[in-house]
């Protein structure tokens, strides 16, 4: 005779109450072959339910050797455990155990889904199972749709699917009318002569009195082994079930989560939504200031690159701050015109600054007044949109003429007059408005009442000195800008008889202060913001750590008809990943409404979105969900299945 197919040799028990060990089964002997119908028997508490859970491997027993067709149970691993109750057992529940958001056909797939069985093969044969059992107009109803009789028909539907050589069945007649319940004996005694191994779990002496053997246990000890009926055995035929590769197989485990995952989020709208608010809040708040960060940025540096962007200017001292710039006046516009002539340069412009109360009628307003050359405005990018800029000639003959800015425009001429043509008083220097200028003044008097002049008249005319404050250069587009300065240094350094008493500032320096700066504003502010997305991270483990307690049985229920640990790892884990990628979606959507919403109301803020931040956004996101739900999944998957089915 070959290997039993249950061999179960002193077999214990134990649990511990407190600081007592309590032996539910003690010394448990017992030999059950293939295609036997046995039924357990004993009062509530003799154990019997235990040796059952311990027969499924959904519990392990303390001491003593339980061997499943001569493979030693104790020297299993989870995952090979999985698979014996995957692929060996089948479960009939007394409370039928279905998940009530699948409907009975996937119900009964379940654990082909985790034996890797194809997928059009897995719902044949669900469906055949269903219809054999009488539900064939039942497929598509939910457990709630169902009659405990029904739903009894369905579990053993789910016990079949896989082969089910071995069927526990645990009270299969103790939640049915006396009717119902004689029909389940019927279906179990046809699986039996199919040659199925039944074991039946019951204290009702009338079932048990079908099976052909009844072992009898009382206070954890076997006490009785009758045989009651013919032990002639059939050999169990099982259609042939196509099973996938391995590589599809893992799809359809991955798809399976993810089903799981929406359905779950589906059936807790309002909990799914609190928990992404913060992932949504966190990333809308991180695109945003980034995106805010950039515009800003952006609108600066375009300001400076209408002034130009290859400019230097040279102004006396040694650098900004320096106290005795003031009394330092060796920057002459001989100066302007050597370094006009040299290779490099565009253009060049003096520059001498002062500020005047300038009179016209009856108004007086405050201004700037800035000595220039004829080439400041295309140095400083701005535009003449009114009459014309003064000339060389107008340098060369110290003429009173000036060009307006549109500030001085507006303050000048609330009106709307004409300003080309009009005389204003500079102090006690009359000048006639020859132009009005826009663009961005760059330096001194910059966003006030602007007034352009020959710097020689300012100079003569209006300080009565021979010096400058300023000389900007525009360098040539195809030269480079550290040999340009190298060049100026060299040229004004032996002008000034070898005297660096002047110092430069390239446009370049400004734009690269400028955008670090911003960078820097940017990147502390997106951190702040990141703290709030690690907050939601938070509440998204929580949560899940909620709903891990809240769906224990489920987990119960999975791992019974042999889940592996990875595949409910993998469950949460991609419930927890949906939850941040579609929070993380919805936080790029909100920050782009608010965009939007910034450019319609307020014209003054710029926001520019990059495909780098958002990619990085969803990434962080699905990180966050990666991150704080795998503590909640993997805490899931080392569920024991004994405790888990016993929760409600």
């Amino acid at each position: 005779m070959g290997e039993p197919l249950i061999s179960v040799k002193d077999l214990r028990r134990e649990f511990r109450n407190g600081d007592e060990v309590v032996a539910v089964l003690k010394d448990i002997d017992l030999v059950i072959e293939r295609g036997e119908m046995l039924a357990i028997m004993g009062p509530s508490g003799s154990g019997k339910s235990t040796l059952m859970n311990i027969l499924g491997c959904l519990d392990r027993a303390t001491s003593g050797t339980y061997k499943v067709a001569g493979r030693d149970v104790a020297n299993m691993s989870a995952d090979e455990l999985a698979e014996l109750r995957r692929e060996h057992f089948g479960f009939i529940f007394q409370r039928y155990q279905l998940l009530p958001d699948l409907d009975a056909v996937q119900n009964v797939e379940m654990p082909a889904i985790y034996s890797g069985m194809e997928a059009g093969s897995r719902r044949k044969r669900a469906i055949e199972l269903l219809t054999r059992l009488g539900l064939g107009d039942r497929l598509d109803h939910r457990p709630s749709e169902l009659s405990g009789g029904q739903q009894q028909r369905v579990s053993i539907a789910r016990a079949l699917m896989n082969g089910g050589e071995i069927i526990l069945a645990d009270e299969p007649t103790g939640a049915l009318d006396k009717k119902t319940g004689e029909e389940m004996m019927k279906l179990l005694a046809e699986l039996h002569a199919d040659g199925h191994t039944i074991v039946l779990v019951t204290h009702d002496q009338n079932v048990a009195n079908q099976a052909e053997r009844i072992v009898e246990i009382s206070d954890g000890r076997i006490v009785a082994d009758r045989r009651t009926g013919d032990d002639t055995a059939r050999e169990l035929v099982e259609a042939p079930v196509r099973r996938a590769s391995r590589w599809t197989e893992g799809i359809d485990r991955a798809f399976e989560a993810l089903r799981m995952a929406v359905r779950a989020m589906g059936a807790h709208k309002l909990r799914t939504f609190l928990t992404m608010l913060g992932i949504i809040i966190g990333i809308a708040s991180v695109v945003s200031v980034v995106a805010l960060g950039q515009g800003s940025q952006q609108a600066v540096l375009a300001q400076i690159s209408s002034i130009g962007t290859n400019t230097i200017t040279i102004a006396p001292g040694s650098g900004f701050g320096d106290r005795t710039a003031g009394r330092i006046r060796t920057l002459l516009p001989t100066d302007a015109d050597a370094i006009a002539q040299q290779s490099f340069a565009d253009s060049v412009t003096p520059r001498v600054s002062s500020n005047a109360t300038v009179l016209y009628r009856s108004l007086s307003v405050s201004s700037s007044v800035t000595g220039v050359g004829p080439d400041y405005f295309r140095v400083s990018g701005m535009t003449i949109t009114e009459g014309v800029p003064f000339t060389q000639t107008s340098v060369t003959d110290r003429s009173q003429e000036a060009v307006i800015d549109t500030n001085a425009q507006s303050a000048l001429f609330p009106n709307g007059e004409d300003p080309i043509g009009q005389v204003l008083m500079l102090g006690k220097v009359p000048v006639r408005v020859i132009g009005v200028a826009t663009g961005s003044s760059f330096g001194p008097g910059s966003g006030n009442a602007n007034i352009y002049l020959p710097y020689t008249t300012v100079m003569d005319r209006m300080l009565g000195r021979n010096y400058l404050n300023a000389i900007t250069v525009r360098v040539a587009d195809d030269y480079d800008m550290d040999e340009a300065e190298a060049e100026i240094t060299a040229l004004l350094t032996r002008l000034h008889g070898g005297a660096t008493d002047f110092f430069l500032q390239n446009s370049n320096t400004i734009r690269d202060t400028i955008q670090s700066t911003s960078q820097t504003l940017t990147l502390l502010i997106a951190a702040i913001a990141v703290i709030s997305l690690v907050v939601g991270g938070i509440g998204v483990m929580n949560i899940m750590l909620v709903s891990v307690s809240e769906r224990t049985k489920e987990i119960g229920i999975r791992m019974a008809v042999g889940a592996r640990g990875s595949d409910i790892l993998q469950q949460f884990l991609v419930e927890a990943v949906l939850v941040c990628f579609v929070g993380g979606a919805a936080g790029i959507a909100l920050s782009f409404a608010i965009g939007a919403i910034l450019s319609q109301f307020v014209s003054t803020i710029t926001m520019s979105y990059s495909t780098l931040s958002i990619v990085v956004a969803v990434l962080s996101s699905t990180l966050i969900g990666v991150a704080f739900g795998f503590f909640p999944a993997r805490s899931a998957s080392k569920l024991d299945p004994v405790d888990a089915l016993a929760r409600e």
